[in-house]
């Protein structure tokens, strides 16, 4: 299984460094003394809160204690992420951040930002998709976009909502390859589905796991994945940057404390959760629930995190979203 030995790999690289700070850390703190609690964003049963609690579960057996995932939902994931922000530095509360955390300030909708908190890994990342009807004329992304400058303004890309995370994927699409669009906004990326399954749109920008049905049916084609490599159950489906465009674009989840953790404190969260994040129980029920793990460690994911929120602010800006 390709994706899976990849993401051991790179764990084990980070252990190297997190087990020799685990243990110059470990004698200077008796962290967990009880249990901890871990805040989700958004509600139960999404996609969030599957991979929150599987890794939540997993990780149980490395800290020792119970890990209680508390859900506390709205204003498009505002509330959640003020909350794992404002919670009491002791280690003791930590979070689950997602992509709206670097789409809702340039909106000016949160009066904080990533640099708010202190990373501890990135967890999974779905890529977005370039999904079409079955019966398109276009086979690659090459010729839908080769179509969409013969036929500027005529087509229809449909995503979740105004200013979501695939609204602004697609918005990337237009922006990096000169290409001009209908960005059509439904309730949610299954609607956005049916439409072009229904050949009421022309495409979507979604992930592969809000494709996967209507693909499986015969209803809609992927013509490329905007991910470094290709899908392991689809390894038909070309990346993006095999096709010569250089565009990488996902919805993304990781955990994070609130900023002042005591380090020694930190450096056994980091442990305990990288174990979990490679743990083969954890990354079975990815698979089950067609997620993409991608681990980060704390270095690695706040440079991610600066990165993504440039990226994110650039591309609302060129679709309208933001001044």
């Amino acid at each position: 299984m390709k994706k899976i030995s990849v993401v051991v790999f790179c764990i084990a690289l980070g252990l190297v460094v997190l087990g020799s700070c685990k243990k110059n850390n470990a004698q200077k703190t008796d962290f967990p003394e009880h249990g901890i609690t871990v805040i989700c964003p958004w509600g139960e049963g999404g996609g969030t809160d599957a991979v929150l609690r599987a890794l939540c579960k997993t990780a149980e057996k490395y800290l020792g204690t119970t890990i209680t995932v508390e859900n506390k939902t709205g204003g498009a994931g505002a509330i959640g992420h003020a909350a794992i922000k404002d919670a009491r530095p002791d280690g003791y509360t930590l979070g689950m951040i997602t992509f709206e955390l670097n789409s809702l300030p340039p909106q000016k909708l949160i009066n904080f930002t990533y640099a708010d908190y202190d990373p501890i890994i990135r967890v999974n990342a779905d890529a977005a998709t370039l999904t079409v009807n079955a019966d398109a004329p276009y086979n690659t992304v090459q010729e839908f976009v080769d179509y969409c400058k013969a036929h500027p303004g005529e087509v229809s890309i449909g995503n979740s909502a105004p200013g979501s995370v695939w609204h602004i994927g697609a918005g990337l699409l237009a922006d990096a390859t000169g290409i001009i669009v209908n960005h059509i906004p439904f309730e949610g990326a299954p609607g956005a589905v049916s439409a072009v399954a229904s050949g009421q749109i022309e495409a979507v920008t979604v992930s592969l796991p809000e494709v996967k049905s209507e693909l499986d049916a015969g209803n809609v084609k992927v013509l490329g994945i905007m991910a470094s490599e290709r899908p392991e159950s689809y390894p038909d489906i070309k990346t993006f940057s095999e096709q010569g465009f250089d565009i990488e674009y996902a919805t993304w989840r990781g955990l994070a404390l609130p900023k002042h953790v005591n380090p020694a404190i930190k450096a056994i969260l980091v442990d305990a959760f990288t174990h979990a994040a490679t743990d083969p129980e954890f990354l079975e029920e990815c698979i089950r629930l067609n997620l993409s793990p991608a681990y980060q460690n704390p270095v690695d994911f706040t440079v991610f995190l600066k990165h993504n929120y440039n990226d994110v602010a650039k591309t609302m800006k060129s679709i309208g979203l933001i001044e």
